[in-house]
């Protein structure tokens, strides 16, 4: 029996209205390679664990799919696991921040415990969604005793996982809160997971002026430079240019006792 000529053109709307919404549910944003350097001059720790490339970011990918948002975090090497943790990968550790309702002043201006970095005042953030090869229970413990106040903008997935170069998790809509996903801002710190960390670090790895077995370097001994390697700049088109632009909002300045005097500021990166 032939559909009457209306009701095939409402089914042809509503399929492309439904790919059109599909497709606006997933955004994706590069990074230059070769900027895993920090504010510019930072180095990896001497371990062979850790690969060059490894905390090189190339891309951040965000999908939506039914009330499940799953990110995708890849890097400029393959991924390994030296140290056991079963999970695909072991000397990552990923931090996507994100800004949520895109008003200045609302959120968060200060990063997570051992990054040592603070946000600018209209990208304030209000949820970061965590990426680590430690157990979720080991992640979560340790944000309830280092988190503070910023506890519940705090996001750890069930399961994060690694494949090839992607490391990936997948997190309830509702955590993340109201609103388009491609309409957010975001920000990606790449770190190191750090077994041992510090009595205040959230399981991060420190740069030191020198870098040693397991400390990156080129920073300072004291507790003033960002302990972050790489992040998006830019626009996150992926292009060269967005590699200045890092360095440029990784610049730091320590007072002679080794406290910040200007800490490096973030800034989000949005759809285009």
């Amino acid at each position: 029996m032939r559909l009457p000529f209306r009701f095939v053109m409402l089914a042809a709307l509503g399929a492309v209205l439904a790919t059109g919404w599909a497709r606006a549910q997933e955004v994706t944003f590069k990074d230059p390679t070769g900027d895993d350097n920090g504010p510019g001059k930072y180095t990896y720790p001497t371990d062979t664990v850790y690969k060059p490339g490894s905390f090189d970011l190339t891309e951040l990918k965000v999908k939506q799919s039914g009330d499940k948002v799953n990110f995708d975090v890849s890097v400029n090497s393959a991924l390994d696991d030296p140290w056991g943790m079963k999970v695909g990968f072991a000397v990552q550790m990923v931090f996507i921040f994100i800004d949520t309702d895109g008003k200045e002043g609302s959120g968060n201006t200060k990063g997570l415990p051992g990054l040592n970095v603070a946000f600018a005042s209209k990208d304030a953030w209000d949820r970061v969604v965590i990426l680590s090869p430690q157990p979720p229970g080991r992640v979560k413990s340790e944000v309830e005793i280092k988190g503070g106040a910023m506890r519940s903008a705090i996001i750890v997935p069930n399961r994060t996982r690694g494949s090839g170069r992607t490391i990936s998790a997948t997190v309830d809509k509702k955590d993340l809160g109201d609103g388009d996903i491609t309409a957010w801002g975001y920000q990606v710190v790449m770190q190191s997971n750090e077994g041992f960390p510090a009595a205040t670090d959230l399981l991060t790895r420190k740069v030191n002026e020198y870098e040693g077995q397991h400390r990156f370097g080129g920073g300072t001994d004291g507790d003033c430079d960002p302990h972050v390697m790489d992040v998006l700049a830019g626009d996150a088109m992926g292009d060269k240019s967005e590699i200045d632009a890092q360095h440029k909002m990784l610049a730091y300045e320590c007072n002679a006792d080794g406290t910040p005097k200007t800490m490096a500021t973030l800034t989000m990166v949005h759809k285009k």
